[in-house]
């Protein structure tokens, strides 16, 4: 999606993006797509995450999103944004959001205490490990997985986990989004958030 954007632009579209992660960044600066940092921008008309930005989302527009451990910046960007829209193929599409990981983004400093508190919820946290090493985010931070696998009480996850000093943001997106788009094998459906 980024390489189309970078098409238009290079017709002449006129734009400034802000990137939710450092190779979204990168990959923006090789498209000569102009970019303006998150703090020299009150508003965003748009934000639109591609088609492996939504991990689960259910009927009432709640998704888990963080996956690919961008879940903090996504935040930010779509708390700011007039209009976000999501892209996804039909097997994000659930009747109850928790059977994937949901990712919390939490400070290095103290990261034990804070997976044994969510041990405590029974929330089964897995510390993100990546080329066996620790997951660390473009803010330098760590990602923890919880392993609810059953529907959950959103409200209640939402705000247990929240709670807890040390965790910055929860890959919980509940009714953030205005619209998706669903591909599937041979069609394309919009989903307006009413």
């Amino acid at each position: 999606m980024i390489k189309k954007v970078g098409e238009l632009v290079e017709k002449g579209l006129q734009l400034q993006a802000v990137a939710t992660s450092k190779s979204t960044e990168n990959l923006a600066k090789e498209l000569n797509i102009p970019l303006v940092d998150i703090d020299e921008v009150d508003k965003i008309d748009l934000a639109i995450d591609g088609v492996d930005g939504v991990d689960e989302i259910d009927s009432e527009f709640n998704a888990i999103k963080g996956g690919g451990g961008a879940l903090f910046r996504e935040k930010i960007v779509a708390t700011l944004a007039k209009e976000v829209i999501w892209i996804m193929d039909e097997s994000k599409l659930v009747d109850n959001i928790g059977q994937f990981p949901l990712p919390v983004e939490i400070l290095p400093y103290g990261y034990t205490h804070v997976i044994k508190e969510l041990q405590s919820y029974s929330y089964n946290p897995v510390l993100r490990i990546k080329d066996n090493k620790t997951f660390i985010t473009d803010n330098g931070n760590y990602i923890v997985d919880l392993h609810i696998g059953k529907p959950m009480d959103i409200e209640r996850v939402y705000k247990q986990v929240t709670s807890i000093t040390g965790v910055l943001e929860v890959g919980l997106f509940l009714n953030t989004c205005n619209r998706i788009i669903v591909g599937y094998e041979n069609r394309v459906r919009v989903v307006e958030n009413n």
